[in-house]
C-alpha cells in the first residue's frame, strides 16, 4: 500500500484508512482483531472511529488491539460531536464537552494522544471561537497531533480555517465528508476549499452503503435482505432504497460494472479507486464487517484506472449543476474558444 502526506501537513498516512464503525456493532471483538491484522499486514496505518460509534465500543476494540502494537506506527483518528450520555453537557462543540470526550476517547483507546481528532459535524449553538480555541489548547498540551472536520458546508469550512488562521491557532488539516461516484456534490465548493487551503480529503462511505459494492443491478425490486440498504430502509438511513432506486443511480451502476469487467476488478474495486484518482483525495475510508468485505476493498490499490475508464465514470456520475456551479463549465467552455 502506498502512502500519502495528509494535506499539507508532513503525516504520511496509507492511501486507504480502515473506518471501524462496524467494530462492536455487527462485527464482534475476535473478528474485528482479525480485520486490523489484516489492513496492518498490507501496509495500512490509517485508523478511523468516533467516540460515538457503539456507543465507544468501537474505540474499546481499537484500544485493546492498539495496546498490543508499536503506536508509533499508526495513525488514529476519532471524533466528537454527538451525544454519549443524557447530560446537558454530553453533546456539541462546547470547550467543556471537547475536554471531556477527549479525557474519555483516550481511556477507551488507551493511549495517551490522539493523531487526528475531527469534530463530527457543525455545531450551531456553540461560537466557533469556542471550539477551535478548546482544539487548539489540545494540540498546544500535545494531547492531539492534528484537527480535523467532518460534515461541513463550505462556508463552514472556510470560516473555521478563517478564524484559525487570524487567532495563530493549529487550523484543520483535513476533511472528511461523504464522497463517491453517487454523491458529487462535494466537488462543488468542499473539495475546491480543502484543494486551496491544503486540506487532506479522506471520504466516508465511498461505497454508498452497499450500492457501489456489485451487489445491484437494474431491474432489482428491492435490497438484499442482509444488505446494509435493507436496514437502511428499515431505519430511515440516508442510503434507504427509497432514495436511490431510480435512474440516476442505475446509469452509474451500469456504467460501474462495464468499467468492472474492462479492469478485470471488482465493481467495489473500480468505486474506490476512482476516489483513489480524484483531485485532493487523501484516502478513502473503507469499512468492513468481514474479512472478505476488507479483502475485496484492499484490492483497490496498488493500480490505477485506465483513462477511458475514469472518464466513463465521471461522465456516468455528473450530477446536474445550477447557478453559480454552473459557471465552471461555462469558463471551461470560453478558455476552449480563446
Amino acid at each position: 500500500m502506498d502512502y500519502r502526506y495528509l494535506g499539507k501537513t508532513g503525516l504520511r498516512v496509507s492511501e486507504l484508512c480502515l473506518g471501524t464503525m462496524t467494530l462492536g456493532r455487527e462485527t464482534n471483538q475476535e473478528d474485528s482483531y482479525r480485520i486490523l491484522d489484516r489492513f496492518k499486514e498490507q501496509g495500512g496505518n490509517f485508523i478511523d472511529t468516533a467516540n460515538v460509534y457503539s456507543q465507544g465500543r468501537s474505540e474499546e476494540i481499537v484500544g485493546s488491539w492498539l495496546a498490543k502494537q508499536k503506536r508509533d506506527d499508526f495513525v488514529l483518528a476519532t471524533k466528537v460531536r454527538f451525544s454519549m450520555g443524557d447530560q446537558a453537557n454530553d453533546i456539541g462543540l462546547s470547550r467543556k464537552h471537547i475536554l471531556s470526550a477527549i479525557k474519555d476517547s483516550l481511556h477507551r483507546l488507551k493511549t495517551d494522544y490522539i493523531d487526528l481528532y475531527q469534530v463530527h459535524a457543525w455545531d450551531p449553538r456553540t461560537p466557533l471561537e469556542e471550539t477551535l480555541s478548546a482544539l487548539n489548547d489540545l494540540v498546544k498540551e500535545g494531547v492531539v497531533r492534528y484537527i480535523g472536520a467532518s460534515n461541513f458546508k463550505g462556508w463552514q469550512l472556510q470560516k473555521a480555517i478563517d478564524i484559525s488562521k487570524h487567532n495563530g491557532w493549529a487550523s484543520f488539516v483535513s476533511l472528511q465528508p461523504q464522497y463517491n461516484l453517487l454523491t458529487r456534490a462535494t466537488e462543488w465548493e468542499l473539495i475546491d476549499v480543502c484543494l486551496q487551503e491544503g486540506l487532506g480529503v479522506i471520504p466516508w462511505s465511498p461505497l454508498r452503503g452497499g450500492w457501489l459494492s456489485g451487489k445491484f443491478r437494474r431491474g432489482m425490486e428491492q435490497p438484499p435482505q442482509d444488505s446494509r440498504v435493507s436496514i437502511a430502509e428499515e431505519q430511515g438511513w440516508g442510503e434507504n432504497w427509497t432514495r436511490y432506486n431510480n435512474d440516476f443511480t442505475w446509469d452509474i451502476i451500469d456504467a460501474l460494472l462495464e468499467v468492472a469487467e474492462t479492469e478485470e476488478k471488482t465493481p467495489a474495486q473500480v468505486a474506490l479507486n476512482w476516489l483513489l484518482q480524484s483531485p485532493g483525495v487523501t484516502a478513502p475510508i473503507i469499512g468492513a464487517r468481514t474479512l472478505d468485505q476488507l479483502e475485496n476493498n484492499l484490492g483497490s490499490a496498488g493500480w490505477s484506472l485506465k483513462p477511458e475508464s475514469f472518464e466513463k465514470l465521471n461522465r456516468a456520475s455528473q450530477m446536474p449543476v445550477s447557478y453559480p456551479y454552473d459557471q465552471d463549465a461555462i469558463d471551461q467552455r470560453s478558455r476552449g474558444r480563446e
